[in-house]
């Protein structure tokens, strides 16, 4: 887009009228001053996300915990293993070139870091729990699903988003999927290692994620390491959704905006419905089928909600597979073309 004076004339120079680039000391310095202020950003979030997960980690007791036990952190490694074989696979389907470990592994520590400013983003609106009705249905709404699935998406933009690796849109479905998989590992590790500290409790809230109120006691350690070990991947799968739409933006930039809001839209809204059916549905199918175990019917539902969305990730996934075989194929023709023409030079 280009000013109406810069659009209407030849060869005039518009420097610092109505276009620019940089000349000056002054203008390097402006450039200079750009870059150390955004790095000087990036870095404050990071810092804070750290000071914030290592207070969480203090007062819940988690990190002391784990330190006297360490088979609690050997039930959270366990925990993750469903989600991590997602995330595998959505980092296998990318047909384009594989994304380098260095920025993988950047986003997930992020995404651990980041789950901190969820905690307490929730934590601080957790007052719309208290309305009647409809208190949970909009706090999963308007405060769960959309601030889990931001910091989960900011972990992408803060780090690989900006770099030139990143260079197709499937790229950003793996990048959330592993952001997905650190959000759900931390949150893992809170939820097994506050369930093991209040023996005969129900699941409360940690501050990140909410009740799935069916692992009860010190005893059921097993019983919670597999629920969430189930519930783990809808974090990945919410996140590669996401994900994929901010690879989009960046290939779309006039309509980026749009893009990244229509990813977190759908994410949001897949997560704030499992947390709002979670903990409705198997209650009400076993007064219809009674004498099924609730965690039999809540494994169930589990199954067949993340199953549907994935499926409908996995399809996304194909379709961009087969345009870019096909994209593929058709330069390959292009240049096979151009190769027997009459009117090209033999090739040696």
């Amino acid at each position: 887009m280009k000013d109406p004076v810069e659009k209407r004339s030849d060869d005039e120079d518009l420097y610092d009228i109505a276009s620019w680039e940089p000349r000056t000391a002054l203008d390097r310095l402006a450039i200079r001053t750009h870059r150390g202020v955004v790095q000087a950003g990036r870095r404050f979030v990071v810092g804070l996300g750290v000071l914030i997960l290592f207070i969480i980690l203090a007062f819940s007791g988690a990190g002391a915990l784990i330190i006297e036990d360490p088979f609690i952190l050997g039930l959270a490694l366990f925990s993750v293993i469903p989600a991590g074989v997602l995330a595998l696979y959505i980092y296998r389907a990318d047909i384009t070139t594989k994304e380098p470990p260095s920025l993988l592994l950047a986003t997930f520590v992020l995404s651990v870091l980041f789950a901190g400013f969820a905690a307490v983003i929730n934590s601080v609106f957790g007052f719309l729990q208290l309305l009647p009705l409809v208190g949970f249905v909009l706090f999963f709404y308007l405060v769960v699903g959309p601030v889990e699935e931001s910091v989960k998406l900011l972990a992408v933009w803060l780090y690989p988003y900006r770099d030139s690796r990143f260079d197709s849109v499937v790229d950003g479905a793996v990048y959330g999927a592993v952001a997905g998989l650190g959000f759900a590992a931390i949150e893992n590790v809170l939820y097994i290692t506050q369930n093991l500290q209040t023996p005969g409790a129900m699941l409360i809230q940690t501050g990140i994620g909410f009740v799935d109120g069916f692992a009860e006691t010190l005893e059921a350690g097993g019983q919670i390491t597999a629920v969430r070990g189930l519930a783990g991947p809808g974090h990945v799968v919410y996140s590669a959704f996401a994900g994929y739409y901010l690879g989009l933006a960046k290939f779309n930039r006039e309509n980026a905006g749009p893009i990244v809001a229509k990813g977190l839209l759908i994410a949001a809204f897949i997560h704030a419905t499992y947390n709002t059916l979670v903990g409705l549905v198997p209650g009400v199918v076993s007064l219809i089928v009674p004498g099924v175990p609730i965690i039999v019917l809540f494994l169930g539902f589990v199954l067949v909600y993340q199953g549907i969305f994935f499926y409908i990730l996995y399809r996304k996934l194909k379709r961009y597979e087969a345009a870019y075989e096909r994209s593929r194929d058709a330069g390959t023709a292009t240049n096979v073309d151009s190769e027997l023409t009459e009117f090209d030079p033999d090739t040696p």
